[in-house]
């Protein structure tokens, strides 16, 4: 079976916003660590050992809600347009990767709009199928994927 390899008018990679890095994230947990320590020492010097544990807990607590959230940040989507074909490839923090494939004169793009929020859900719908698109986005770059994304699904039609 020969298929060519056709060059996408679009391609985007989809990723969540992580506002602290790894190096924040250190520096985070060492200050938060020291300030836990040391209160948790005073607890403990002063008899009140229970509180000191509770201190230990929380920061255990904290730093599981970080792993948390960075494990949920690697979730990705791609989405490819061109000329005979949709693909919007969407992959879990743990790797697993659900592929839809549209036809792209057949893809249709809605776009949900709150007044003061701005975008608020995208959806691609084709074919009897859908799925929605780049949930996890903030709502500036849901605004310029929106607006790329539209364009390509536009010029693909133009072309065809």
């Amino acid at each position: 079976m020969d298929q060519t390899i056709e060059q996408p008018i679009f391609a985007a990679e989809l990723v969540p916003h992580r506002s602290l890095g790894r190096k924040g994230f250190r520096i985070l947990l060492l200050l938060t660590g020291s300030v836990c320590l040391l209160h948790a020492l005073f607890f403990v010097m002063t008899g009140a050992w229970p509180i000191g544990l509770f201190f230990g807990l929380d920061f255990l607590l904290l730093y599981g809600a970080f792993l948390l959230n960075y494990r949920s940040g690697r979730a990705r989507e791609e989405v490819v347009v061109s000329r005979s074909r949709l693909l919007i490839r969407k992959f879990t923090p743990s790797g697993r990767m659900t592929e839809h494939r549209f036809n792209p004169f057949w893809a249709r793009f809605f776009v949900r709009r709150h007044e003061e929020i701005g975008i608020t859900s995208m959806l691609v719908t084709g074919e009897g199928r859908r799925t929605d698109v780049g949930s996890f986005l903030n709502p500036d770059d849901r605004e310029s994927f929106a607006k790329a994304f539209r364009l390509a699904l536009a010029t693909v039609k133009q072309r065809i």
